[in-house]
């Protein structure tokens, strides 16, 4: 035991690197190692004898193998001292450039316009982009025979045979949110309703879906005068200019009476549109005094309410911001098109808390 002993050490203490380490493991205590081989005759001895050599064998095994890993731990601490002796690194030098996303054009956009209408008192409503053709229809007083509501405009939801349930759509407009928070929120009220809506048109200036904001405001005493002055807030602040002439000129919307399509005073220079002087006059949103049907099918007495209801492309207020000729970039460009029209990392506060960056 004890030549074993003396062997097996020397060569631990001798040992070089980890693949030496291992070759004295399987030759000493290996299942065909010299170790295991002599604790395998232990069978062979008689009672008294195993009572002598199995505890010395034990005790040789373990010490072994407890060599073997502390001159395992050893040479791996010599390894790492030398590793820290050749290898160093330059704290000083600046870091790799990292590429920074970026705020799509869009949700800037939605961002802004939210924020805007925050400071006028407007509350954010939303509600599901799959909606009935009551809430999408009939609520906002369009009849069954309206254009809009025919197959060739309006994304109609499969129904299996058997499915009684009402006919679903993919929401045209965000109005049917409205009918919803009249519904849950009562008058008076003040929200704006911002989203994806689905439409069957495709083209350089539509697409099959963009983003709308809707905006509606029921009080007792509510004219058309509130109307336009909530606008002309609007596009000051979101165009950043410092005044603004609108043009209301009537129109027909099933939902609002009187209606009107709201123009908005510009001039184009070299290409570059500006808002707020000019001779010219560029189409923007929809407006109206909110019908008395829309209002009772909200849930509220028409006798006793009245507001007016507005609703804006956020995909065109975009393009009329910031420059870009057609809606379906929004769809397939990349970051270089966003770097192009200025969209880096924007330090702007967002609607879930935080930067956007």
């Amino acid at each position: 035991m004890d030549d074993l002993k003396a062997k097996y050490l020397g060569q631990i203490a001798d040992a070089a690197d980890e693949n030496a380490l291992e070759a004295i493991r399987v030759a000493a205590v290996g299942k065909k190692g010299e170790v295991s081989l002599k604790m395998r005759e232990l069978g062979k001895m008689t009672p008294e004898e195993r009572q002598v050599a199995g505890p010395a064998l034990n005790a040789l095994k373990d010490e072994i193998n407890a060599a073997l890993s502390a001159k395992k731990a050893g040479l791996a601490d010599a390894a790492l001292d030398a590793r820290l002796r050749t290898e160093w690194l330059d704290v000083t030098l600046p870091t790799r450039p990292t590429r920074n996303g970026t705020l799509h054009p869009i949700s800037q956009a939605s961002e802004e316009l939210t924020a805007i209408f925050a400071e006028l008192g407007f509350s954010v409503a939303e509600g599901p982009r799959i909606d009935t053709d009551w809430y999408n229809f009939d609520a906002l007083n369009i009849p069954g025979h309206h254009p809009a509501r025919a197959e060739m405009d309006t994304f109609y939801m499969h129904r299996a045979e058997g499915d009684n349930r009402p006919p679903h759509v993919l929401r045209t407009h965000t109005s049917p949110v409205q009918i919803r928070s009249m519904e849950k929120m009562g008058a008076p009220l003040r929200i704006i309703c911002p989203g994806g809506v689905y439409r069957a048109d495709y083209d350089q200036t539509h697409t099959p879906m963009f983003h709308q904001v809707e905006g509606l405001a029921l009080d007792k005493d509510i004219s058309m005068a509130n109307l336009k002055w909530v606008l002309e807030e609007f596009v000051k602040s979101y165009f950043e200019v410092d005044s603004v002439d609108l043009r209301f000129r009537a129109s027909h919307f099933p939902f609002t009476e009187p209606s009107a399509e709201v123009d908005i005073r510009c001039s184009w220079k070299d290409g570059t549109l500006k808002i707020g002087e000019g001779d010219d006059w560029l189409e923007i949103l929809g407006s109206g005094m909110v019908h008395p049907k829309v209002i009772a099918a909200g849930g509220i007495d028409p006798d006793v309410y009245q507001g007016f209801a507005f609703g804006m492309g956020i995909d065109r207020i975009a393009m009329l911001k910031y420059g870009i000729p057609d809606l379906r970039a929004f769809f397939d460009s990349d970051l270089r098109w966003l770097r192009h029209y200025g969209f880096q990392c924007l330090d702007v506060p967002t609607l879930h808390g935080g930067l956007s960056r």
